[in-house]
C-alpha cells in the first residue's frame, strides 16, 4: 500500500465518498479521459493529472459528487413519467430537476459547493449559452436552470453565461419568480417539485395545458403525429414486402445498381430488379464511389500514415449481422427510444415544414398581368378608380442537396448516446427524403480493441518505428444516399450490437465520408459528423506521437473547410468539438442530439 501512488489515493478516497454520499456500496468510480457521464451505478469523471492540480481535482469532485447526488436524490421513473412530452419543455424539466438534486448537496454538505461550481464551469463553457448574440439564441433551458441555482443556492451563474442570461433574465423573472419561491420549499420532494415545475412550464409558455394557440402549432403538432403513425405503418408494410422478395431469391445484402433510381412508389421494384448486378469490384452491396485519395495525394502537412490497410474494411450492415439478427436489434432500439423518437419526430416535422417552405411557389403581387388577385378586390369595390391587381405565381429556387450524417461508433458512445444517435439519424433521413433530400448514413470504429492483424503483422516485422496507423478500420454503411429510407431503416439496429463499438479514428474516416459526397452528383453537399470525443486508438498511439491521430484530424478538417466543396458540420456531445471545426456545437447530454440536428441544418437550409 506504501507505494501506492497519490492518484491511486485520490482515486480510492473519491469513490469512497462517491459511495457514502450516494448511500450505496455498490457505486463504482472510474477516471476516464472522455465525457464525464453516468451508467447505471457507475460513475466515470475527469482523470486528473500525476500532479494533482487544484483545478482538476475539484473537477473530478464536482462529477463525482453530482452524480453521487443523482443516485441519491433522483427517481428516474417518476421523472420520466411526468416529464412533458414537448421537446423544449422536457429540456427545461430536465435541467431544473439537475438543480434540485445539486441544490440539496450544496446545502446538505457545504463542502460540495467548490466541487459543483467546478463542474459547472466546465459545462458552460461548451454551453451555447456562452455564443448567443441575440435572445432567440439564448437556450431556455439553460438560463432557466441557471437562474434557478442562483434562486436556490444564492451563487452568481459563471461569467462566461451572465450576457447570455441578461437577455432573459427580465422575461423570465417576470413569468416564473413566484415559481422559484415556491420550488426552493420543495427540494426534499421530488413529486411535489415536479407538480410546481410543470407548472411554472405553462407560466413560460413551454407546455401545451394552457397556452393559447398563437398558430396552428398543436393542431400542427397532432398531424405530425398521425402522419407518423401512418408512415409508420405504410413502412412495416414496404419492409414485410421487401423482405419476402428478399427471401424468395435468398438475398440479403439488397444491393443496387450503378444506375440511380427514381425514388418514387415503383423504385422497389427497379431495386430489385438491378439487385446483384454490381460490378468486380464493388464492396459487397455498397455503391461503388470514388476511392479514398491516397496520402501522397493530400497536401504536404497530410504527415499521416497507415502501416497497412491490408485489413481495413468498408462493409453494409448486413455483411456484420444476420437479418433476424438486424430485426431484433431495431425492435429493441424502438422500444428503448420510444419516448425520445416522439420528441424528436416534432421537431424533425418542424424542419421539414421549413424546408418544404423554402421550395414551394411564391407570389409577385400587383403585376400588369397574370392571375386575378382576389384579396385586392375588396379595394376595387370601395374606389372603382382602382385599376384590377393581378400575382404571377414564380417558383423559388432551391438548390440539389445530399446529406452524410457520419456517427462515432466508439465505445464512449455505448448506450444511450448511440441509441439517441441511431434515432436521430433515422429520423432525419426520413425528414430529408420527404423533403426531396438525399441522405447517407455512415458510421466508423474498428475492427479490434488496441490493434487488429495490422498490429500483429508490425510486431511479426520486427516492430519498425513509426508504423503510423496501427489498427484496422472498420467503416459501415447504414444507409446509401440513393436507398429508400424504409429499406435501410432496420440496418441501424446493429448498432445496438454488443461488441460493434471499438476505436475511432476519425481523421481517416472523414476523409472516407468525404470522398463518397464527392463523388455524387448533387449541387450541394452536407456533412455531418456526430461525435463523443477525440480519436482514441491504444494501438496506434502507444507507438506514435501522443497527438498523432488528433493532429491529423485537425488536417483534415483544415483541408476540407478551406478547399472541398462540402459544407462540414459537427456536433459533439460532452465533447467541445469547436475547437476544431468551424462550424460546429456542442451538447452536454444525448437527449439533446435530435433538437441540435434539426437546429443545424435548419441553420443551413436558412442561410442557403
Amino acid at each position: 500500500m506504501a507505494d501506492r501512488s497519490p492518484l491511486d489515493r485520490f482515486k480510492d478516497v473519491l469513490s469512497g465518498t462517491s459511495r457514502a454520499v450516494a448511500r450505496d456500496p455498490e457505486v463504482d468510480l472510474a477516471f476516464s479521459s472522455d465525457t464525464p457521464h453516468i451508467a447505471g451505478k457507475q460513475i466515470k469523471v475527469p482523470a486528473p493529472t500525476r500532479g494533482l492540480p487544484a483545478e482538476q481535482v475539484a473537477l473530478a469532485r464536482g462529477f463525482a459528487d453530482s452524480f453521487a447526488l443523482k443516485l441519491r436524490y433522483h427517481d428516474a421513473k417518476l421523472h420520466n413519467r411526468r416529464a412533458p412530452g414537448e421537446p423544449a419543455a422536457r429540456a427545461v424539466y430536465d435541467a431544473v430537476e439537475a438543480v434540485r438534486y445539486e441544490a440539496l448537496g450544496s446545502k446538505n454538505y457545504p463542502g460540495m459547493r467548490a466541487n459543483l461550481a467546478a463542474a459547472l464551469d466546465m459545462r458552460t463553457q461548451s454551453d451555447p449559452i456562452t455564443r448567443a448574440q441575440t435572445a432567440e439564441e439564448v437556450p431556455l433551458q439553460g438560463a432557466v436552470a441557471l437562474l434557478l441555482r442562483e434562486a436556490l443556492t444564492g451563487e452568481a451563474p459563471p461569467p462566461e453565461a451572465e450576457r447570455g442570461i441578461a437577455m432573459l433574465r427580465d422575461w423570465i423573472d417576470e413569468k416564473a419568480a413566484g415559481d422559484f419561491e415556491a420550488l426552493a420549499y420543495l427540494l426534499d420532494d421530488q413529486a411535489s417539485f415536479q407538480d410546481k415545475v410543470l407548472a411554472m412550464l405553462e407560466h413560460l409558455e413551454l407546455a401545451r395545458a394552457d397556452v393559447p394557440p398563437e398558430s396552428p402549432e398543436q393542431d400542427e403538432d397532432e398531424q405530425d403525429e398521425q402522419q407518423d403513425q401512418s408512415q409508420q405503418d405504410e413502412q412495416q408494410e414496404g419492409e414485410q414486402e421487401d423482405q419476402s422478395r428478399a427471401d424468395a431469391r435468398g438475398e440479403d445484402k439488397g444491393e443496387t445498381s450503378d444506375e440511380t433510381v427514381e425514388d418514387t412508389g415503383e423504385q422497389d421494384d427497379a431495386d430489385t430488379d438491378h439487385e446483384g448486378d454490381g460490378e468486380e469490384g464493388d464492396d459487397d452491396g455498397i455503391l461503388p464511389v470514388r476511392p479514398n485519395r491516397p496520402f501522397s495525394d493530400m497536401p504536404p502537412d497530410f504527415n499521416y500514415t497507415a502501416y497497412t490497410t491490408k485489413f481495413d474494411e468498408v462493409v453494409g450492415a448486413l455483411d456484420l449481422c444476420e437479418p433476424d439478427e438486424l430485426v431484433r436489434l431495431r425492435g429493441f432500439l424502438d422500444q428503448q427510444l420510444a419516448p425520445f423518437q416522439g420528441a424528436v419526430s416534432k421537431l424533425a416535422n418542424r424542419l421539414q415544414r421549413r424546408l418544404l417552405a423554402q421550395q414551394s411557389r411564391s407570389w409577385d403581387f400587383d403585376q400588369e398581368e397574370g392571375l386575378l388577385d382576389a384579396a385586392r378586390l375588396a379595394r376595387v369595390v370601395v374606389s372603382p378608380a382602382h385599376s384590377l391587381s393581378y400575382k404571377v405565381e414564380r417558383d423559388t429556387d432551391f438548390r440539389d442537396t445530399v446529406v452524410t450524417l457520419l456517427i462515432d461508433n466508439s465505445g464512449s458512445m455505448r448506450g444511450r448516446p448511440i441509441g439517441i444517435a441511431a434515432i436521430s439519424a433515422d429520423i432525419m433521413a426520413r425528414t430529408l427524403e420527404r423533403c426531396g433530400v438525399k441522405t447517407e448514413i455512415l458510421g466508423f470504429t474498428t475492427r479490434a480493441w488496441k490493434g487488429g492483424q495490422s498490429r500483429e503483422q508490425w510486431l511479426a516485422a520486427g516492430r519498425p518505428p513509426k508504423p503510423g496507423r496501427l489498427n484496422d478500420l472498420r467503416h459501415i454503411v447504414y444507409k446509401q444516399a440513393d436507398e429508400p429510407w424504409r429499406r435501410a431503416k432496420v440496418n441501424l439496429g446493429l448498432m445496438m450490437r454488443e461488441g460493434l463499438l471499438k476505436e475511432n479514428i476519425d481523421g481517416e474516416a472523414l476523409l472516407w465520408a468525404h470522398n463518397r459526397l464527392i463523388a455524387r452528383q448533387e449541387e450541394r453537399r452536407i456533412l455531418m459528423v456526430i461525435s463523443d470525443g477525440a480519436p482514441v486508438d491504444d494501438s496506434t498511439l502507444s507507438v506514435n506521437n501522443g497527438t498523432y491521430l488528433e493532429r491529423h484530424l485537425r488536417q483534415v478538417i483544415a483541408w476540407i473547410e478551406s478547399r472541398s466543396p462540402v459544407e462540414l458540420i459537427a456536433i459533439g456531445i460532452g465533447h467541445d468539438v469547436t475547437r476544431w471545426y468551424s462550424r460546429a456545437v456542442t451538447i452536454m447530454d444525448a437527449e439533446q442530439l435530435g433538437g441540435a440536428m434539426v437546429e443545424q441544418l435548419a441553420a443551413l437550409f436558412d442561410k442557403d
